[in-house]
């Protein structure tokens, strides 16, 4: 089995080649520099591994919730090399890839949550299994004082910049429910490879038209005319 996957949808840029269980990674934090980094590291990554592109089985890409700009670029990247080369796609969550930056042991279970901005995070809960984590409660945006764990349970693992947003409001409300929070892990394309492999191999590709981003926050165009109309209005 062998992938090429990318992980674009927070301010890290991330890609990786799955080449029958050995990853390679390119990962940076680079801010509005995804366009200008995937496809040249992608081709770097095939070089290294000894691949061409045609030998590639599969195209992964994490279809967020993330950042708008980077969960497009990574669909649209993916769908166009997939197309191209005639292979399907696996679209993972941003959150659950997200979760495995936990490195929690089987039986745990993990809240992955990202600074969404505009006062919200991104969240979802997740028991961690030998196929990696399976979700326990939906992909939600919100306040953070608004999120509820899905049980009553402490011993949980934290990972993601949600929990440092806002002053780590999240932090502060649920802190005893966890028993080590990773306040600064960001999704890693190696992570996405790992779970789309698993996913290729249970049947779930999909053809490049039927991938579909996850924005959660639909109402971002509402929102920024909002802002405009406060300041027209000042």
């Amino acid at each position: 089995m062998k992938l090429l996957a990318f992980e674009t949808a927070t301010e890290a840029c991330s890609v990786a080649v799955w080449d029958d269980g050995r990853v390679l990674e390119r990962f940076e934090i680079a801010p509005r520099r995804h366009a200008e980094l995937a496809l040249p590291w992608a081709e770097h990554l095939l070089a290294e591994a000894g691949l061409a592109r045609a030998q590639l089985d599969a195209i992964a890409v994490s279809r967020g919730p993330g950042a708008f700009t980077g969960v497009r670029l990574g669909i649209a990247l993916a769908q166009g090399i997939a197309l191209a080369l005639d292979r399907p796609v696996v679209a993972a969550s941003t959150l659950a890839v997200l979760a495995l930056r936990a490195d929690a042991p089987p039986g745990a279970r993990v809240l992955a949550a990202i600074d969404a901005r505009m006062g919200e995070i991104y969240s979802a809960a997740f028991a961690i299994d030998a196929d990696g984590p399976q979700p326990i409660s939906g992909e939600r945006v919100g306040a953070p004082e608004a999120l509820v764990l899905p049980d009553d349970t402490a011993g949980w693992a934290g990972v993601g910049t949600g929990f440092a947003a806002l002053d780590g409001q999240l932090t502060a409300r649920l802190g005893d429910r966890f028993a080590g929070v990773d306040a600064a892990a960001l999704p890693h394309a190696a992570d996405l490879a790992r779970l789309a492999a698993a996913a290729f191999a249970r049947g779930e590709a999909l053809a490049p038209e039927q991938v579909e981003p996850a924005y959660l926050r639909n109402n971002v165009a509402l929102t920024l005319a909002e802002q405009q109309a406060r300041r027209a209005a000042r």
